[in-house]
């Protein structure tokens, strides 16, 4: 009977396993069929988000009310769809398709408020719809990822390659769209990634599809818009392009949208050959499994026949065996076997009830020691001794592992204490923040620099704590750090609890997979200031430098020293008689509320100001603060800066220290010009006196005697008889040379100081230069009165007169121009000659006469003479004399 029973079970289990085998197969394709219905209607949710993409950058690009509608209708035809494709997701044997659809569904919604409020641009809008897009295109390589049959998995590898091809062409499609829909000017560069995508999955689709459908392929790529789409990628990746070539936006979306429209007609056919491919593989696999069904109920009945005349001896035994086994197999270790035959089925009915027990006592050692774990209790160990081979090893392998993971913990928990020290030692603020925009967490130099606890910086929105004017950027930074980028070095202002400003310093990173942004910041206010008051420093040191009148630099002071401390500010000066000159004041009105505020604050400065009058030093009052300007020792005035209500920082009166002595320097610096300039008035007046003494002395003097031995001689010629006798002619030459001597004498009188100029004035003086001069001159004179001061007039002639005797002996000129005009208070003259040019001031005596002659005036010279193009010399005479050191300043407050 035995013998007989063993191949008719074999047989059996063959039977058996093919039937099962089919079924199985069968509910595989069933679930196969399913999901790719599911994975259709996802598709076409992908496919409507693709146009509800285009449509959004179109409305984006160009906002006519057409493409507003478009929009409009895109995003109904997506609605439509996700609620299509969340009726055949509901309720199949497929995963949650119907979650991730409402997750996309919640994203869409949000996407398109930011992109009804303009908020994000084109390029920022496709990327969300990418994203939005990349999560639907998973779903559906995930519902069709199972591989029931080489055929159907071909089919489904063919349809996805697809999907993912037009999906990139779309991509490429929307931003291509935003290139050639922006001017020129502002185009962004275009990527060629999707480009390399399509044609990777294009590749994977022809490997996969039929004949027919890599036909109609080939045909839609070399058609018309296909062909016109390969030539704005081959433009786009050759650099010698000109953008004149390049299609218009209209052309591109036309060219592209047929050549999509050509693709997703290839789509359609490729889900119809995988939705046919999985219904003929359902059949026929249905078809196997009912035939070795029927073979399979044939062989049970024969079994079942012998199985009846068995069940005494053999079934019932091996079934409690098979129900011990399987039992045991399932954790539960309170079923017991109760065969007790002495035959080979009762040995193993022992085996197994031995098994059991060693089974419970294993239990026990693994239940003690997660108690332990639970518990803390790390050093717990399992009893090895008490097992032999492979549960020995087994338990030994779990006391391994738990000393192990003690020493982890011990590491981990070491590692976080130290942590924990850096992170509440730190002088830097560092925290964590959500993408949410909260604070999840701050160390305590969040408390120190901003003044709130931890709970209120916990519970509000980190934009509420940010200064209005930065929290737009702040926002941008946070959606950039969203994205995934790193940001570093931003800065923006907070506001503390006490209601003043800080600048902060961010380096932040993200971790887009927990939602989270690891930040750390520096407090700059310091620094910021720091370095706005080198900068308001420089620029005074440059006015000082520059030798500005004192008034200036006063005025300068008062403005940067209120602009760097946002306060009011003046330049004051003690005079004698215990008065103060206000001598430069900025920002007087600017937070002036009126009233008794404003009586405040003068009152403190005054208080200030006294101070630094009786203590020499920096002084202090309420919200006012001065610096003394001290003088060659001599306590010589005092800045003060005042704020309405605020008091002002720790460090005000240092910084007000720096800019006093920039005033002694600009002071000390207006005394020395000062000096110099009456020094050279003192020298030219000598001179010119000196001139004058000679000139007087030759004429009274020398003049008179050749002018009576003139007369003698006249007196001796008549007693001669005979006028041509030898000492008639003897006295007619000496009466010529008497005569030459004189007419000499005349002229080294005029060049002394020419008469003409004290009687007639600068323009006979300088036509009489003119008449005189060896080369011919030109004379422009445009001089609105005849007299001008003497110095200006005497300046003005021996710097014409100069100039012509340098033309000549020199310059060997051919002509020269002089041009003479007085307008706004100033006498310019500017002489210029045709000769070879080449002149420095610094080589000759008589240009360094000159200019000091016309600075001692307040004056300037400047000479032109770039060699081979002539001399061209220019002169600016003031009018009116020039001031001294305390004209400058300002009438008494």
């Amino acid at each position: 009977m035995l013998l007989v029973l063993l191949p008719v079970t074999v047989l059996l289990v063959f039977t058996v396993f093919a039937a099962m085998s089919h079924w199985e197969k069968a509910r595989t394709l069933r679930d196969f069929d399913t999901a790719i219905t599911v994975s259709f209607a996802t598709g076409d949710v992908s496919d409507a988000v693709a146009r509800e993409r285009m449509a959004a950058v179109q409305a984006r690009l160009h906002g006519e009310p057409g493409t507003a509608r478009e929009r409009a209708d895109a995003q109904r035809a997506t609605d439509a769809a996700l609620r299509r494709a969340v009726g055949q997701a509901t309720g199949r044997p497929v995963p949650d398709v119907a979650g991730v659809l409402d997750a996309v569904h919640r994203q869409l919604h949000a996407l398109r408020v930011e992109t009804g409020t303009n908020s994000l641009d084109a390029q920022t809008v496709a990327q969300r719809y990418d994203a939005i897009e990349d999560v639907l295109l998973d779903t559906v390589a995930t519902l069709e990822s199972g591989r029931p049959t080489r055929a159907a998995g071909r089919a489904a590898d063919a349809h996805v390659a697809l999907r993912k091809a037009i999906a990139a062409a779309e991509r490429e499609r929307a931003e291509l769209a935003i290139l050639f829909g922006v001017p020129a000017g502002q185009r962004p560069t275009a990527a060629g990634r999707w480009t390399e995508l399509e044609k990777a999955q294009l590749r994977t689709f022809e490997q996969n599809t039929s004949a027919e459908l890599w036909a109609r392929l080939h045909s839609t790529m070399f058609q018309a818009p296909g062909r016109a789409v390969r030539k704005v990628r081959d433009m786009l990746d050759d650099s010698d392009a000109r953008p004149a070539d390049w299609p218009s936006y209209d052309a591109w979306l036309a060219d592209s949208g047929e050549y999509v429209d050509g693709l997703r007609d290839i789509q359609d056919r490729a889900v119809r050959d995988l939705a046919c491919t999985a219904d003929d593989e359902l059949r026929a696999t249905r078809t196997r499994a009912y035939s070795e069904l029927a073979l399979f109920l044939a062989v049970l009945c024969a079994v079942t026949v012998l199985a009846l005349a068995l069940r005494r001896s053999i079934t019932r035994p091996l079934g409690q065996v098979a129900a011990g086994a399987r039992a045991l197999s399932e954790g539960d270790l309170s079923y017991d076997i109760r065969y007790a035959g002495h035959d080979e089925l009762g040995d193993v009915a022992d085996t197994f009830r031995e098994l059991r027990v060693t089974t419970e006592r294993l239990a026990g050692q693994i239940r003690a020691m997660n108690t332990a774990i639970d518990a803390g209790r790390l050093e717990h160990r399992a009893d090895v001794d008490a097992f032999d081979g492979t549960w020995a090893q087994l338990l030994g392998g779990m006391n391994d592992t738990m000393a192990a993971f003690a020493a982890a913990h011990g590491r981990r928990r070491r590692a976080e204490q130290e942590l924990e020290g850096i992170f509440n030692l730190s002088l830097d603020l560092l925290c964590i923040s959500g993408l949410d925009g909260y604070f999840k967490r701050v160390n305590p130099a969040f408390e120190r620099t901003l003044g709130y606890p931890v709970e209120a910086l916990t519970a509000r929105p980190l934009v509420e704590f940010v200064h209005e004017e930065d929290r737009d950027s702040t926002r941008d930074a946070i959606a950039l750090l969203a994205s995934g980028a790193h940001v570093a070095e931003f800065e923006n202002r907070y506001v503390r609890a006490d209601g003043t400003e800080c600048w902060l310093q961010w380096s932040a990173r993200p971790v887009p997979e927990e939602g989270l942004i690891y930040a750390a910041a520096r407090d700059v206010t310091e620094s910021r200031l720091a370095a706005r008051e080198q900068a308001a420093l420089r620029r005074v040191a440059t006015e000082v430098a520059r030798g500005v009148p004192p008034s200036d630099v006063f005025a300068k002071v008062a403005e940067e020293v209120g602009a760097l401390l946002s306060t009011a500010a003046a330049v004051l000066r003690y005079e004698s008689d215990g008065d103060v000159t206000v001598l430069g004041i900025a920002r007087e009105h600017a937070d002036d509320g009126g009233g008794a505020p404003r009586l405040t604050r003068r009152e403190a400065a005054r208080t200030v100001m006294r101070d630094v009058a009786r203590t020499r030093g920096a002084a202090r009052s309420g919200t006012a603060a001065g610096a003394p300007i001290v003088v060659e020792g001599r306590l010589w005035g005092v800045v003060v800066a005042a704020s309405l209500l605020d008091p002002l920082p720790e460090g005000t009166e240092s910084r007000l220290a720096d800019f006093t002595e920039l005033i002694a320097t600009a002071i000390a610096n207006a005394d020395s010009r000062a000096q110099l300039t009456a020094s050279r008035a003192r020298v030219v007046a000598a001179g010119d006196a000196s001139r004058r003494r000679i000139e007087r002395d030759l004429h009274d003097g020398v003049q008179q005697r050749l002018i009576s031995l003139q007369l003698e001689l006249r007196m001796a010629q008549t007693l001669v008889e005979r006028r041509g006798s030898e000492l008639g002619r003897q006295l007619d030459h000496l009466g010529k040379g008497l005569d030459d001597t004189f007419q000499d004498l005349i002229q080294v009188a005029r060049g002394i100081h020419p008469a003409v100029l004290s009687k007639g004035g600068l323009g006979p003086a300088l036509r009489s230069l003119a008449r005189r001069s060896a080369i011919p001159v030109e004379l422009d004179l445009r001089l609105s009165t005849p007299r001008f001061p003497e110095p200006v007039e005497v300046a003005a002639y021996y710097v014409t007169s100069e100039c012509l005797t340098n033309a000549v002996k020199h310059a060997r000129a051919s002509v020269v121009t002089v041009t003479a005009e007085d307008t706004g208070g100033v006498l310019e003259v500017v002489i210029h000659d045709d000769g070879a040019g080449g002149a420095e001031p610094g080589r000759g005596s008589g240009l360094i006469g000159l200019i000091d002659r016309v600075e001692a005036i307040g004056g300037r010279l400047t000479v032109t003479s770039p060699p081979g193009s002539g001399t061209t010399l220019g002169v600016r005479l003031p009018l009116t004399p020039p001031p001294q050191t305390g004209d400058a300043v300002v009438p008494r407050s």
